[in-house]
């Protein structure tokens, strides 16, 4: 996808996950693919932030620049990071205008070539939490969203935006995840309340790679 995009001169758009799935992604990718990817023509953005400054442990964006950034040549302007150390409203706002700024646009609303996406335990995604769907279509790019256990204050993608990419691709691992999967997958009621269950692309292509752990049930 991003060679195609390469070869037609364009650049190619993608919204990152953070956890520790994408962890072992971003370390792949340095290791085998540093020099064979024309990164000068990746946007990187992500998809959520917890905010807390860069250097914080928690940090979406600290965790990519050491495992994947500071090993591939790609120019700091192509590097869309969430300021998590900032106000998170009017961060929240800033970087939606950065986002309309650097892609393109399908039916007014921003259009990402690829938004990679994790599975929560308690079927969350992005941070996009249960008991806040309203995130799913709302008319922001992005918004400011509450971990429910911890209160901690989180900056996320829209339902809206997610589900207008051209590609959506899911990274699952783990056992704790199982049964989560199992219940989307088999259409559960109960999924209902799992945000992740209504990431549909309306355009788009939804991949899911689920290991085997996390596919057990399955």
């Amino acid at each position: 996808m991003i060679n195609e995009s390469a070869k037609n001169t364009k650049h190619f758009t993608v919204a990152l996950s953070g956890g520790s799935t994408p962890e072992l992604l971003f370390t792949i990718l340095s290791e085998n693919f540093a020099e064979s990817v024309p990164w000068q023509y990746v946007h990187i953005f992500w998809g959520d932030e917890r905010c807390v400054s860069p250097g914080n442990a928690e940090s979406n964006f600290g965790m990519t620049m050491k495992k994947l950034l500071k090993k591939i040549e790609i120019p700091s302007l192509n590097i869309h990071r969430i300021k998590g150390e900032d106000d998170p409203e009017k961060e929240a706002s800033r970087y939606s205008e950065e986002i309309s700024t650097y892609t393109r646009k399908r039916d007014g609303i921003p259009l990402f070539d690829l938004v990679l996406l994790g599975l929560g335990e308690d079927g969350h995604t992005a941070s996009i939490f249960p008991g806040h769907l309203e995130l799913l279509d709302s008319d922001k790019i992005c918004a400011v969203a509450f971990q429910p256990v911890t209160h901690q204050k989180r900056i996320t993608l829209t339902g809206n935006v997610i589900n207008n990419a051209d590609a959506v691709t899911f990274l699952v691992s783990g056992k704790k995840k199982k049964e989560i999967v199992e219940k989307m997958f088999k259409k559960d009621p109960s999924a209902l309340n799992y945000p992740a269950s209504y990431i549909v692309p309306v355009y788009g292509r939804l991949s899911w790679f689920i290991d085997k752990e996390a596919g057990s049930l399955l």
